[in-house]
C-alpha cells in the first residue's frame, strides 16, 4: 500500500489535503490525474445505473438538510462509534478496533484506557449568524435521506410509477475517530446511492437479486480481479431489524478485506420513519388501482472514493522484463486500468523532440484524436516515455516517426503486452475506439 501512495501522489493521482501545514487526518486532494479517474468512475456507475434504464431518475439533493431529518432518521441517537482514549499518551482509538480494552496498542500501557463511550459520527454546523442550539445541523453523514423527503416530489415531477429508482452522487461527511488506509476511511467523501422503489406484490425479494446481480456484473465489466472481490450475504443477526435481505461488497485489500457497497432490502422502513415525523403523506397512489400504499425499498450505496482506490489497487503490478535484443532484465511499474476508466487512453508522442516536422505532425494528430479519446501529448526519450504512461495507466502509446512522415502510418504501442502495431494514422480514431 505504501508503493501505491507513493505511485498516487508522484504522478499526481492524491494528494494529502493541505499538505503544506502537515495534512489533516481523513481529508485528501485529487490530483491531475485522480481528478479524471474518479470522475470516471463516478461516470461508468452513472452510465450503468442511470443513463442506460428508462426506470431510473437523477436526482441532486443539498448537503445541508433541516434538523429533523436526522432525527427521523436514526442519526441523532444511533449514529454513534464507541471510542476510548489513552490516557498516558493521549491518543484516541475506535472501541472495536482494538485486539483488546487491556492494553494500549500505541505506547504499550496497561490499564489506561477509558471506558468506550458514543461518539456522534455526524459533523455539526451552524446557520445564520447566531451560534446556537436553534441554528445548529448537520453536513450530511449520507445522500440517501435528501432522496426519502422528496420521494412524492420526485415520482409526481418525474411521472414515474413503482417499481422505479432515484439515483444520486454526492458529497458525505462522517467524523470518523480514526480515519486511515488512505482514501478508504476518510471523513469527507463521495457517496453513489440508488433508492429502488417497488410494490408490495411478493416480487420485492426478486427485485433484490436482480440488483446484487448486475452489480456484480459491473465490477466484473470493469476489468476488477474476480479473486479480489466477494459479495457477503449478511446474516439475519447481522442485519437491521428492519431488512429483509444484506449483501455487502467487499475487496481484498492490502491490509484486508474492506467494504465498497452495501445492498439492502430496507423495506418500508425509511418512508415511515420521515412520515411518522413529519405527518406528511409519502406514501404512493396508484391511479390505476385507487389505492395508497408505501413502497418498499431495495437500496445500493457504493463509495466513490473506495471504489476509485479500488480500481488503482486492483490494477496496479510490478512485473519482470526482459528486452529482447540485450537480454536484460529489470522491472515496469503498471497499472492496467481498463480502457474506459483510465484517465489517458492515448499517449502521443514524436520521436525526437528536436525534429519540428515531426513535433508539428505528432500535435496535430493529436489534436485529432482529442475529441473522441482521452488524450495526451509529451515528448522525450521513447523508454521514459513508455514507463510514464505505463505508471499512469495509458493504455496505448501512439509513437510518430520518419516512417510517417513518408507513408502516413504511425507504431502504436500496447501496454498490457507491450507489443506494437503499424496503424494508418487516418485509422487511428477506427482503431482506438474499438478497443476503448
Amino acid at each position: 500500500m505504501d508503493e501505491i501512495s507513493a505511485l498516487a501522489k508522484r504522478r499526481g493521482f492524491i494528494f494529502q489535503s493541505s499538505e503544506i501545514y502537515g495534512g489533516i487526518g481523513g481529508f485528501f486532494d485529487y490530483g491531475p490525474l485522480g481528478a479524471i479517474l474518479k470522475r470516471n468512475v463516478k461516470n461508468a456507475w452513472w452510465r450503468e445505473m442511470v443513463e442506460l434504464r428508462d426506470d431510473v431518475v437523477a436526482f441532486d439533493s443539498a448537503i445541508i438538510m433541516h434538523p429533523s431529518t436526522w432525527i427521523a432518521s436514526g442519526h441523532v441517537a444511533a449514529f454513534h462509534d464507541k471510542m476510548v482514549d489513552c490516557k498516558n499518551c493521549k491518543h484516541r482509538f475506535r472501541a472495536d478496533h482494538l485486539p483488546s480494552l487491556e492494553k494500549c496498542p500505541d505506547c504499550g500501557m496497561r490499564e489506561t484506557l477509558t471506558e468506550p463511550r458514543d461518539f456522534n459520527l455526524m459533523m455539526q454546523t451552524s446557520i445564520g449568524p447566531m451560534e446556537d442550539s436553534a441554528s445548529r445541523t448537520y453536513l450530511r453523514p449520507e445522500t440517501a435521506q435528501g432522496i426519502f423527503v422528496n420521494f412524492k416530489n420526485i415520482y409526481q415531477s418525474a411521472r414515474k410509477k413503482p417499481p422505479f429508482g432515484i439515483a444520486q452522487i454526492g458529497k458525505s461527511f462522517r467524523n470518523e475517530i480514526t480515519p486511515g488506509n488512505f482514501t478508504f476511511r476518510t471523513r469527507e467523501f463521495e457517496q453513489a446511492e440508488l433508492e429502488y422503489f417497488v410494490p408490495n406484490d411478493g416480487k420485492d425479494l426478486a427485485c433484490y437479486e436482480e440488483w446484487v446481480a448486475a452489480r456484480k456484473k459491473w465490477y466484473s465489466d470493469y476489468g476488477v480481479r474476480e479473486e479480489r472481490l466477494r459479495f457477503y450475504e449478511l446474516q439475519p443477526e447481522e442485519r437491521p431489524h428492519y431488512a429483509k435481505a444484506g449483501t455487502d461488497v467487499e475487496y481484498l485489500f492490502p491490509w484486508g478485506w474492506g467494504e465498497l457497497e452495501s445492498i439492502a432490502h430496507r423495506g418500508t422502513y425509511d418512508l415511515d420513519a420521515h412520515m411518522a415525523l413529519s405527518g406528511k403523506d409519502l406514501t404512493y397512489f396508484d391511479e390505476a388501482t385507487k389505492t395508497k400504499y408505501t413502497p418498499i425499498l431495495i437500496e445500493s450505496s457504493a463509495g466513490m472514493d473506495r471504489t476509485t482506490l479500488t480500481m488503482l489497487v486492483d490494477a496496479y503490478q510490478v512485473e519482470a522484463i526482459t528486452d529482447a535484443e540485450s537480454g536484460k532484465e529489470s522491472s515496469r511499474t503498471v497499472l492496467r486500468f481498463h480502457p474506459k476508466i483510465a484517465p489517458i487512453q492515448a499517449g502521443v508522442f514524436p520521436l525526437a523532440r528536436n525534429k519540428p516536422e515531426l513535433v508539428e505532425r505528432a500535435r496535430a494528430i493529436e489534436r485529432g484524436l482529442r475529441p473522441h479519446a482521452r488524450t495526451l501529448y509529451d515528448e522525450g526519450n521513447v523508454g521514459q516515455l513508455y514507463r510514464r504512461q505505463d505508471e499512469i495507466g495509458t493504455p496505448f502509446c501512439i509513437m510518430i516517426d520518419y516512417q510517417t512522415l513518408d507513408d502516413g502510418s504511425v507504431t502504436v504501442r500496447h501496454r498490457d503486452s507491450m507489443l506494437q502495431d503499424r496503424v494508418d494514422a487516418a485509422q487511428l480514431r477506427e482503431f482506438l475506439g474499438e478497443r476503448i
